[in-house]
């Protein structure tokens, strides 16, 4: 021991990055201001008041779940996040009272009953959208042609139904019924690259989840575009998967859970009771995150491997 030195012991992590967990949050907000603006625009403004209702509950049910954990409270963006990603994986035709309790139940129970900021296993948004449909499913399954607001199927449900594919082109720019912010390819896509070039978002996990139920769709016969403009996969790769505390935090764990995750969308789609998967297929992924970084982790060097016998 070097006289007059004192080691300082801290818990981990132990790599120091400038951008702040608060920063990182209005990097995403402000990458899904696309489709935030192209789901009230679609929709009017209704889908708008979904979306304020959803964060207000949001911010104020970690508020309230904190103060009574006993911690501190810090506005560092988080709730903002899932109230905002939970309103726009909801139809545009919820009543207002949806957004609050499916964002409160996502808080208090897929966050602050974990512990909190860092220590929940599923994605809040998720659960929170997750438990909607399984509470009000009919709910949960109306939609609306976008301007009109004439009731119809989604192009996924018109698909599962048998009555052919919706023109990708519609998909691509969001002229179809859907969810708030699921139905324009173009908007999600704009703030992916947006996560991807500013380097809060590892290109591997989006990548390999679209790139699995294009290529097993393709295999099946099915038009590959078709299943990953559809529905909720864009929103569901650069948004929900990516999410730091529920993905694997090494890069073939981060392959191997987008794998997964599309291997178990391109499932429910076509042999499921559900003309979508998404929402399932990254929560059941995050339940396999902790053993998919165990099997994944890098070898570490210095260290050697302990032989049979014990020695």
């Amino acid at each position: 021991m070097i006289p007059g030195f004192k080691p300082l012991v801290s818990t981990s992590p132990h790599i120091k990055d400038k951008v702040s967990v608060r920063g990182i949050m209005l990097a995403v907000v402000i990458a899904l201001i696309p489709a935030t603006a192209s789901g009230v625009y679609l929709f009017g403004l209704h889908a708008l008041l979904v979306v304020v209702a959803s964060i207000t509950s949001a911010v104020i049910s970690e508020f309230l779940g904190y103060k009574a954990m006993g911690k501190k409270f810090t506005m560092d963006g988080s709730a903002v996040i899932t109230g905002l990603l939970l309103a726009l994986c909801l139809p545009p035709t919820v009543p207002i009272w949806m957004p609050v309790v499916g964002s409160s139940f996502a808080i208090l129970i897929g966050k602050c009953a974990f512990g909190g900021l860092g220590q929940n296993i599923f994605n809040p948004a998720l659960v929170g959208r997750a438990f909607l449909t399984l509470s009000w499913p009919a709910l949960m399954t109306t939609w609306v042609s976008p301007f009109d607001g004439v009731s119809t199927a989604t192009p996924l449900g018109e698909w599962h139904a048998g009555h052919g594919y919706t023109p990708v082109e519609n998909l691509f720019f969001g002229n179809v019924a859907g969810c708030i912010g699921e139905t324009s390819a173009l908007a999600i896509l704009i703030g992916g690259i947006f996560l991807i070039a500013m380097k809060y978002v590892d290109w591997r996990t989006p990548l390999s989840y679209i790139g699995t139920v294009g290529i097993l769709m393709w295999l099946l016969g099915e038009p590959p575009l078709f299943h990953i403009f559809a529905g909720g996969l864009f929103l569901g790769a650069f948004f929900m998967a990516t999410d730091y505390v529920t993905s694997p935090v090494t890069k073939t764990g981060r392959v191997v859970f987008g794998v997964g995750a599309g291997l178990l969308v391109v499932m429910i789609r076509m042999y499921g009771g559900f003309p979508e998967g998404v929402c399932y297929s990254i929560l059941i992924m995050n339940g396999f995150t902790p053993l998919i970084d165990r099997f994944t982790r890098p070898k570490v060097y210095g260290v050697m491997k302990k032989r049979e016998g014990g020695k």
